[in-house]
């Protein structure tokens, strides 16, 4: 891989010795993991997923390897593809079941679902991103996920800052970066890359943290990433946060075979910094990190932060009669939430979710359905979320009836059942609602996703 000049030359400043095997990795292939949904439920259905014992040290759901896009683990989201370095992020943030977290830069997920997993989906997890795109590939893999207490929002940070002051227990910022860590994954990255970019970046990246800041509760964590090298944006960034709040604190993350603490000499010789991780391609089997983890101070007597009740849309008499047949006939158990509506569609919020009303958000919570003419419809997004356990109304489907319906095809079955919605499970995995006339199940697999 041909790199920059003044690259080289920094990197070989930076690391002596070790220079010429950091920049021989650049011409390794780049190393592929997933992590397993805990939230699912059973097992996988991948004789090949099934059989990997190539575990990732310090990610207890982590694997080396690729997936198949195609497999029934993966459209219903018992797996999520994502760099191995890059897991540890999630384990360092450690989030708890009960806890209101902010991810603040989420897209394109892998960092959020992990955070999933680890609240047991109990709590509020808000997730942001500020481009609109990314925001809508965010959603579609918290949704596949199977997330039940999540929102998605697209908002800049200093825009939704008002609306969460001193809200969150914890907040992740993994900070949209210059990438260098990522060069050998994607080289085209490397195009962008200038003597001044890590400077440039680093300004964007306090921004965000003061925003930040402004979100987390006192004795709240904050945890900082990114996928660059670069001191300006690592160790110079953590040294920042460290002399422009007082009241923050680094705490120690630990280090695992081929972890490097922090460098202090490359940034004001603070020796706290060294409570920080590098993750450098030539010592373990990933790709480049950094993340630094800080805590609050906890004010004795904080200020209560008022804000406004929420105030959304609630279905009238018609819309809850609906609504309730539907919950009658399937016999489903809903988890916890506020029933709120936007527009035709019916969410679940996460309950103490502060009002999101005047927030731009793509997924306010747990899509349950839509209300059309006469009738309440279900989203896919509920079917991904329902344990099978939690409905009555559910229909087992053959392996080759789920190609089938996930190309978009209608399914015959023998036996006679009344007729309406039910769940569709293969293997105990929730596939999708489908609509029983006769003996026929009507298709409502997502045009988009249909493989």
């Amino acid at each position: 891989m041909k790199l920059p000049e003044g690259f080289i030359k920094k990197y070989t400043k930076l690391l002596n010795e070790e220079a010429p095997a950091f920049f021989a990795t650049f011409d390794d292939p780049s190393y592929s993991g997933y992590r397993i949904n805990t939230n699912k439920p059973g097992k996988l259905t991948t004789m090949e997923y099934l059989e990997n014992k190539d575990r990732i040290d310090y990610c207890d759901t982590g694997f080396y390897g690729q997936i198949d896009g195609k497999t029934m683990d993966h459209v219903t989201g018992y797996l999520y593809s994502q760099e191995p370095s890059a897991m540890y992020v999630g384990e360092v943030v450690d989030a708890q079941p009960g806890e209101r977290v902010l991810d603040l830069c989420a897209a394109p997920g892998g960092k959020s679902t992990h955070i999933i997993n680890k609240m047991n989906n109990e709590g509020i997890l808000v997730s942001n991103e500020i481009f609109g795109k990314r925001a809508s590939i965010l959603s579609e893999n918290i949704e596949r996920w199977g997330a039940t207490h999540t929102v998605v929002t697209n908002e800049s940070p200093d825009k939704l800052a008002p609306h969460f002051l001193q809200y969150f227990d914890r907040i992740l910022v993994d900070a949209p970066c210059s990438g260098e860590g990522m060069f050998r994954k994607e080289p085209t990255g490397i195009q962008y890359w200038t003597e001044d970019y890590a400077a440039e970046c680093a300004n964007r990246q306090k921004k965000i943290l003061a925003s930040a800041l402004e979100m987390l509760k006192p004795g709240g964590t904050l945890i900082y990433s990114t996928c660059t090298f670069a001191p300006e944006e690592d160790e110079q960034i953590a040294a920042w946060l460290l002399s422009e709040y007082g009241n923050l604190a680094m705490v120690p993350i630990k280090k695992y075979d081929g972890m490097d603490e922090g460098q202090p000499q490359w940034a004001n010789d603070n020796p706290e910094l060294s409570k920080a991780v590098r993750l450098f391609p030539h010592h373990l089997q990933g790709e480049g990190h950094f993340i630094a983890k800080f805590v609050l101070d906890a004010d004795p007597a904080p200020e209560e932060i008022k804000v406004k009740a929420p105030k959304y849309n609630t279905m009238d008499k018609d819309e809850t009669s609906l609504f309730n047949d539907f919950l009658t006939a399937t016999g489903l158990r809903l988890p916890t939430g506020d029933l709120v509506k936007f527009g035709d569609n019916l969410f679940l919020l996460p309950i103490g979710l502060n009002s999101i009303a005047k927030v731009k958000f793509v997924r306010p919570g747990l899509q349950l359905g839509i209300f059309k003419k006469n009738r309440f419809e279900p989203a896919h997004s509920l079917a991904l979320a329902t344990h099978p356990d939690d409905i009555k109304a559910k229909i087992e489907i053959t392996d080759e009836q789920w190609h089938h319906y996930i190309h978009g095809e209608t399914i015959t079955i023998e036996e006679t059942k009344d007729k309406g919605w039910y769940l569709l499970v293969c293997q105990g995995h929730s596939i999708s609602f489908s609509k029983l006339v006769g003996k026929t199940l009507k298709n409502f697999y997502p045009k988009g996703l249909r493989v």
